[in-house]
């Protein structure tokens, strides 16, 4: 657990860094600011995978029976918008943070079915993340959203998005978790 919560912090420090010392971050310039981001947010990943795949597991809830629909359909949602942001499609224009938006349904979807305490600090440490991030942008920049959005760019949106969910689904098979039983643990 104590290398997965390394790379939660690690996953924290390397992407509020700009928000919290922006003075700092601009000095380091934008490649080699950009360059120690990417650095640091794939040793915490991979901390974080680590120290998962470590964690015993400890029971903090059961699930309720059924739940893993929902989390289904939450996940098809967070895999389309973490792709909003590279499309010119509607979405686009209504929605601030959908990046964020979708590391926080992602962790909603997880906790929905993981009741184990190793699942409560990992997704729940980074659905938190991504809320406190949207509030600090929100709160340091304005924004002014894209003018005009093609419904066709989000319709190709959902097709690569039910390709990307399929092979999502299809890693969870591999790792041996069904993603589609609908009731887990």
């Amino acid at each position: 657990m104590r290398v997965m919560i390394l790379g939660l912090v690690l996953w924290t420090v390397a992407h509020l860094f700009k928000r919290v010392a922006p003075g700092l971050r601009a000095r380091l310039g934008v490649v080699p600011g950009k360059m120690l981001v990417t650095v640091l947010s794939i040793a915490a990943l991979a901390l974080m995978v680590i120290g998962y795949r470590r964690a015993g597991v400890d029971p903090v809830y059961t699930p309720w029976p059924g739940i893993g629909h929902l989390n289904n359909l939450l996940m098809l949602i967070a895999v389309f918008l973490i792709g909003v942001p590279h499309s010119k499609g509607v979405v686009k224009t209504k929605l601030r943070h959908p990046m964020l938006l979708s590391v926080a349904l992602w962790a909603v979807a997880h906790l929905l079915v993981n009741g184990d305490m190793a699942s409560v600090v990992l997704f729940g440490w980074l659905g938190l993340w991504a809320l406190v991030s949207m509030a600090l942008i929100s709160s340091q920049e304005p924004w002014t959203p894209p003018a005009t959005g093609k419904i066709r760019s989000d319709l190709i949106g959902a097709a690569i998005t039910l390709v990307v969910y399929a092979l999502i689904a299809g890693a969870h098979l591999w790792m041996g978790y069904n993603p589609f039983l609908g009731t887990y643990g």
